[in-house]
């Protein structure tokens, strides 16, 4: 439909194609986004960026978004090669040193915490904080980042990436404040289904995350390709009074108490 023709941004975080990172891509390019692809060093060594990047015909810059060096020269660069201002961003970057040693999170290793809630919530006020002293978005311009519900409840296995995404979503609250007031540009947090991407199938137990909230939500649980669409929807401007939320796009699993299929389970009554 061309929602995004002429529109200009940065995505950060297309690993491979299970990320919803690369989904968005393919979307954003489909409606006629013109971006930047980006992520860490390691990152993309680990990934497969640049066949992303040839598709879409992008171009990558490595940058760590943790350091405000790395993501000044990213946006300097960007708005380079783009001709101008930015339209959109998305922030897909997420990271546990302790999920990934299995640590419990009673015992969390507390170096590790620092790193993860560094890469994964920190990372998004340092992006933000850039794109504001640049001046570097258009008015109108819309940026995300995706979330996860276990920040608003219990997630046993989700450990401090719990706690990474309460953060987040509190920089898009606050952080929009000032975005919408001064600049005329939108802050939202995307909290998608569970999604089994590289960082996603790192999580203890994450199948059951997936197999419960698939028979708990109405519609069951929505795919990278569908919140890719979404994400491109909040980009667009159909969209242009939305900010400062947490949006769930999960199939109604965020209000859905208990399903038929769960009760079902538990119902020994003949």
């Amino acid at each position: 439909m061309g929602i995004l023709s002429g529109k200009k941004g940065i995505i950060f975080g297309a690993l491979n194609d299970q990320s919803i990172a690369w989904k968005v891509a393919e979307v954003a390019h489909a409606e006629g986004a013109e971006f930047v692809l980006t992520n860490a060093p390691i990152a993309m060594r680990m990934g497969e960026i640049n066949g992303l990047a040839e598709a879409t015909g992008s171009q990558v810059i490595s940058a760590d978004a943790t350091s405000m060096e790395d993501l000044d020269e990213l946006f300097s660069k960007s708005m380079e090669i783009l001709g101008g201002k930015l339209d959109l961003v998305l922030h897909s970057i997420g990271m546990s040193v302790n999920v990934r040693k299995k640590v419990p999170y009673p015992e969390l290793n507390y170096e590790w915490l620092e790193k993860g809630w560094d890469v994964s919530a920190v990372s998004f006020h340092k992006v933000l904080q850039t794109a504001w002293k640049k001046d570097a978005m258009n008015e109108w311009g819309s940026i995300l980042a995706l979330s996860y519900i276990a920040a608003q409840r219990v997630f046993p296995g989700y450990n401090d990436m719990s706690d990474n995404k309460s953060y987040l979503e509190s920089i898009a609250r606050n952080f929009g404040y000032y975005f919408g007031k001064e600049k005329n540009v939108r802050v939202n947090t995307v909290s998608q289904s569970p999604t089994m991407t590289t960082a996603g199938s790192g999580v203890k137990g994450f199948g059951g995350f997936l197999g419960y909230a698939d028979v708990t939500s109405p519609l069951g649980n929505a795919s990278a390709e569908d919140c890719a669409k979404y994400c491109v929807s909040l980009f667009s401007d159909f969209t242009k009074m939305v900010t400062m939320q947490n949006l769930f796009h999960d199939g109604g699993f965020s209000s859905t108490g208990i399903s038929k299929e769960v009760m079902d389970i538990f119902d020994k009554e003949e």
